[in-house]
């Protein structure tokens, strides 16, 4: 027994000489930058930029509206422990002043990354996402400079994957003259719609919106301008115009504004994929 007790203090010196962990956390994560996300949006490109450099935890579930999210004690507390708070600084994200103060954490750095590409605010647009990559990659060069060359050369290379899949999409829309095609869409995807080169009849708001007054009107509209399409939007009510698709006869789809909204769309290249070929099936049917 006298012999064991040796060997095992022996070991536990030999550890701590060397710096060999025993149920502690290792220096690699120790060292990751502690990044909180408010959206999939944000997340999905922290994580493919900073790779092992960083530790992502969104807030909001990617299928749930912002302006409709309640804050939990166990957000807060991500914030009392992170590096950094990247958000969108959208109308919907009040919510996250009364976060940041709960937090108190004088260590956290707050960055708003609220993009736009002329009259484009759409994050699920190429250009769009291009832009916000620049952003992002910008805050966690400010943050952990050390890393730099890491962050830039992995946003260079995603920047790439975003040219290529918006090359490969304009292609398979052109298969469906969108120019000629007449839609009505949530007022959550105009500039995904106008991206994707359709002639936009009308706008809808959120369920809560559409009066029996306001509804004929679309309608109405609706029938005047041939709408072959209705396009809701997941996140603000995706059965908003439903009744109006019902009414005018049309195909209907369901769009999502954030990576994983639907299964196996968690990056941006996928939920883009997702929503073309959900408009591309509706129109072919």
């Amino acid at each position: 027994m006298k012999r064991f007790r040796i060997l095992v203090t022996t070991l536990l010196l030999l550890s701590l000489a060397v710096g060999i962990p025993f149920g502690g956390c290792s220096e690699d994560e120790t060292s990751k930058t502690k990044v909180v996300t408010s959206t999939s949006l944000i997340a999905q490109i922290v994580e493919r930029i900073g790779g092992d450099k960083v530790d992502v935890v969104n807030i909001i579930p990617p299928a749930q509206c912002p302006g409709h999210f309640d804050v939990k004690p166990g957000d807060i507390q991500k914030l009392a422990d992170a590096d950094l708070f990247l958000l969108h600084g959208w109308q919907g994200e009040k919510f996250s002043e009364e976060m940041i103060a709960s937090a108190n954490n004088p260590g956290l750095t707050v960055v708003q990354i609220n993009v736009k590409v002329g009259e484009n605010a759409n994050w699920m647009t190429p250009p769009v996402q291009q832009a916000a990559v620049d952003k992002i990659t910008e805050a966690l060069c400010h943050i952990d400079d050390v890393n730099q060359s890491v962050y830039q050369e992995a946003a260079d290379k995603y920047k790439g994957v975003i040219t290529a899949k918006e090359s490969a999409m304009k292609e398979k829309l052109a298969k469906l003259d969108p120019a000629n095609v007449n839609v009505m869409c949530a007022d959550q995807q105009p500039g995904f719609v106008n991206w994707a080169g359709f002639n936009i009849v009308g706008v809808f708001g959120r369920p809560d919106s559409l009066t029996p007054q306001v509804v004929k009107e679309l309608v109405d509209k609706g029938r005047a301008g041939n709408v072959a399409l209705i396009i809701d939007n997941m996140q603000s009510g995706q059965d908003a115009g439903a009744g109006i698709a019902e009414e005018l006869g049309c195909a209907r789809v369901i769009l999502s504004n954030f990576p994983g909204g639907y299964e196996d769309t968690d990056t941006w290249e996928k939920a883009i994929e997702y929503n073309i070929n959900l408009i591309s099936g509706a129109l072919s049917k």
